[in-house]
């Protein structure tokens, strides 16, 4: 399953055995952060003298002989989240105040041991499949540095990519997670809305964003996932708790598994590329040589896009009235924020009304098949500031082009899986995605790690990634960022 050195799990298990210290895999972290920041860009804040302060203190609790699952483990977050002490500009230009607590999901993390050495680059407000944006620059992809890492949790994506951390969080209102995990070759888990806490907000931008993992391998999914669920008093979502470590090394049963590639109406015409196309119908093909049958069936969604914009909009009115200098905002947030305003009150309140009966129409597929296998994007990853420079129309025609497949499951708050499914002629990296019914993260766990012992995606990676100096990657040495 790829448990290396190189992943969650390995890293775990070497600083559990001695045979790695925290401070020297933190040092690393810092390390790779400094060389890739100048062409990467993966951060937006680096926590280096915090990091290893906390490094020392786990190696002592090593020592000491305590276990906790990440105990001295790296990872980095997305700069939606908060972390004491940091600010939370989330992609943001402005003077933001720095936190007094940790969200909670931030705080499962440092209680399972893991040390947090950053915050990760979004674009404002995270409401762009690309990761740039004047607070920051360009987010770059570690397979091709002329390409964006997706997004909006590109930077996460691109610092798991490139070997800088083994595991990340991220968060998916649209995609968000795993338009970045098919775009950067990695595995990438929408969970169930609420199994992982969005405190100290009750829910994220309406309910239709949650928080998860991104990671090489499904085991490492799997673990930060497993870290960093569970409830806040404080929720308005709270699932019941599911089985997500063991489902790794389950077998799933035989599954009957719709084979979709026609997304949801979006009053946008849509071009599958042929590639992408082509890389979920060979997904397809290998669930059938592991035993499971695949049909060609579509999801009933009916108009499940008006419920989206309301809520999609009216998370950014909220999240934009904070920014302590709103002048500083995309233009394309001001007309966003607009819509929030226009869309309220009676009109959300028919968006939120609706999620019911969506859900009993596009669950009515559940009771003929365990999942649904769909492309994760439709077309490749896209040129670096592909968006700069586009009015709001033109914005939302081209990233509703580019991604049309993942949102639904954002409405409809349902678990959905992004996995690696090959590459393009050129050597881009793709996704396929599975979607399922709520509450059915252990099966996606243990088809992707079928999937993952079949393909062993997890052994590629792109250059320079490895830490080797940045080789082949053209990267230099610079100041942390702050």
């Amino acid at each position: 399953m790829g448990f290396t050195m190189d992943g969650l799990v390995g890293r775990a298990r070497a600083l559990a055995e001695g045979a790695v210290s925290s401070r020297a895999l933190v040092e690393e972290a810092l390390r790779r952060i400094a060389e890739t920041q100048p062409t990467l860009n993966a951060f937006r804040r680096v926590r280096a003298e915090a990091a290893l302060r906390e490094a020392a203190e786990a190696d002592r609790r090593l020592a000491a002989g305590e276990r906790a699952p990440l105990l001295g483990v790296p990872v980095a977050v997305k700069d939606d989240m908060d972390v004491a002490g940091e600010p939370t500009a989330f992609g943001c230009a402005g003077d933001f105040p720095p936190k007094i607590a940790d969200s909670e999901a931030v705080r499962r993390l440092r209680a399972a041991g893991a040390i947090v050495v950053g915050k990760t680059n979004t674009p404002e407000l995270g409401q762009w499949p690309v990761t740039d944006g004047p607070a920051f620059g360009v987010t770059r992809n570690p397979w091709s540095l002329e390409h964006t890492p997706g997004g909006s949790s590109g930077g996460s994506a691109a610092a798991v990519a490139a070997g800088i951390v083994p595991a990340a969080l991220g968060s998916d209102g649209a995609g968000s997670i795993r338009i970045p995990a098919a775009w950067t070759h990695l595995v990438g888990i929408k969970p169930q809305r609420g199994r992982i806490s969005t405190w100290p907000e009750r829910e994220a931008f309406r309910g239709i964003t949650c928080d998860g993992p991104l990671a090489r391998t499904v085991a490492d999914a799997a673990l930060l996932l497993h870290v960093a669920s569970g409830s806040h008093a404080g929720d308005l979502h709270r699932p019941a708790p599911v089985e997500l470590l063991a489902a790794v090394d389950r077998e799933p049963r035989r599954l009957r598994i719709a084979l979709s590639v026609r997304p949801a109406f979006a009053a946008v015409r849509h071009r599958l590329d042929p590639e992408a196309r082509a890389a979920t119908i060979r997904m397809a093909e290998r669930l059938e040589a592991l035993g499971h049958e695949v049909v060609e069936e579509e999801p009933r969604y009916g108009a499940i896009g008006l419920t989206f914009v309301p809520r999609s909009m009216a998370g950014v009115r909220d999240w934009a009235r904070r920014a302590p200098d709103p002048s500083l905002l995309d233009p394309r947030t001001h007309v966003n924020a607009r819509g929030g305003l226009l869309l309220g009150g009676d009109v959300l309140r028919v968006a939120r009304a609706a999620e019911g009966p969506l859900r009993r129409r596009v669950g009515e597929l559940f009771g003929r098949f365990d999942l649904v296998l769909t492309p994760t994007t439709a077309v490749p990853p896209l040129p670096v500031a592909e968006l700069a420079g586009l009015g709001s129309r033109d914005t939302n025609s081209a990233m509703i082009t580019a991604c049309p497949y993942a949102w639904p499951w954002n409405v409809l708050g349902w678990p959905a899986a992004s996995v690696p499914a090959g590459f393009t002629a050129g050597g881009l990296p793709l996704g396929a995605q599975f979607l399922g019914p709520a509450n059915s993260e252990p099966l996606l766990i243990s088809l992707a790690a079928q999937l993952e012992a079949d393909q062993r995606w997890y052994e590629r990676w792109p250059a320079g990634a490895r830490g080797d100096a940045g080789a082949g990657a053209g990267l230099s040495a610079a100041p942390l960022p702050r």
